[in-house]
């Protein structure tokens, strides 16, 4: 008999092909995330799920999943899925590490430049039929000769640091727990500093944590307030670093000059106190904000790569291997 495995969210039809040669593939046929219940359901029976960032996986779930034997996240960050409850049913949790970095720095550049000259309202400018050719509008604030200020050195920052170099920024900050190697601070010309100073001193302040109970609202009245007037922020790590509350406010007054992000509190599952929609106060038309639709994983080549990888995960599993990514080490 096959091992079954349910797939929570759509992937490409070549990743099914791929299961399929072994298993018996249970996929989401649609484009909507199924509901926590409606997973569970289908689960019951699996030996193996194909998860994704929609997904909340505690030990209340995986009691109700009792053959379950592999849980292959299609993602980076799983502070959405309970490692010790797995480990202790004897379940394998695994991810894919590495895709993302590369779209997901790109974006964050996309979003600075979007940001700060003015790009989404002189797009609405054009569209209003008001500009009459030539004359400059929307002063903005360039890349070149400012400061940005990088909060967390992994992966993704490390990446966004080396595609700082050619805007010829005057200084690019860093604050992280561990000292990079000094060919790396040489070659993205970087300069690790506290965070008051990061904050105090940065024209573009750009969060890159993963969510935990001390990073949860890092950056919330205290930090905007120690952050320099007139300066920017960009969150394209996870939406709960960032009190989004207090970002607007800090919008409302002026503090600061302007906010994007791809990521939102109410997407952290994780939180059982998170909200389940926007801050209406964020999303007000005279606030400077740029938002996108977690656009930061939304590259088809990658997304493609991750779900294969997810699926490989799987199918090394059942051949008796240990699946790759794999984040815990299961007791039983």
């Amino acid at each position: 008999m096959k091992q079954r495995v349910i797939i929570t969210e759509w992937v490409h039809p070549e990743v099914i092909t791929e299961l399929e040669e072994v298993c018996e593939v249970v996929p989401n046929t649609t484009r909507e995330a199924l509901s926590r219940e409606e997973v569970i359901r289908r689960a019951k029976n699996a030996q193996a799920i194909m998860a994704f960032m929609t997904d909340y996986i505690d030990d209340e779930f995986l009691s109700a999943c009792p053959r379950l034997k592999i849980i292959a996240a299609a993602l980076k960050g799983y502070d959405n899925f309970d490692v010790e409850a797995c480990s202790k049913r004897g379940i394998w949790l695994t991810i894919v590490p590495d895709m993302l970095t590369v779209p997901t720095a790109e974006l964050a550049i996309g979003l600075l430049i979007s940001l700060s000259r003015n790009v989404l309202q002189g797009d609405r400018f054009v569209r209003s039929g008001a500009f009459k050719g030539w004359r400059p509008a929307l002063y903005g604030m360039g890349l070149a000769g400012r400061t940005a200020g990088i909060i967390g050195m992994g992966m993704i920052g490390k990446e966004l640091a080396r595609r700082l170099v050619p805007f010829n920024l005057k200084r690019v900050m860093y604050h992280d727990r561990v000292l990079l190697p000094r060919v790396l601070e040489e070659h993205c010309g970087l300069s690790r500093a506290s965070l008051e100073e990061l904050l105090s001193t940065s024209d573009f302040v750009l969060p890159l944590l993963p969510l935990t109970p001390t990073t949860k609202h890092l950056i919330g009245r205290d930090a905007i307030a120690r952050m320099m007037r007139g300066s920017y922020l960009v969150n394209v790590s996870r939406g709960s670093i960032v009190d989004e509350q207090a970002v607007a406010e800090a919008l409302a007054d002026g503090h600061l000059a302007g906010y994007a992000a791809d990521v939102f509190e109410f997407e952290d599952w994780a939180r059982p106190d998170r909200p389940r929609e926007i801050a209406s106060t964020l999303l007000k038309d005279e606030l400077h904000s740029l938002f996108t639709p977690h656009l930061g994983s939304a590259v088809e080549t990658a997304r493609k790569e991750i779900e294969m990888q997810a699926a490989m995960s799987i199918l090394q599993y059942f051949s008796g291997k240990m699946p790759s990514g794999a984040v815990n080490k299961p007791l039983i």
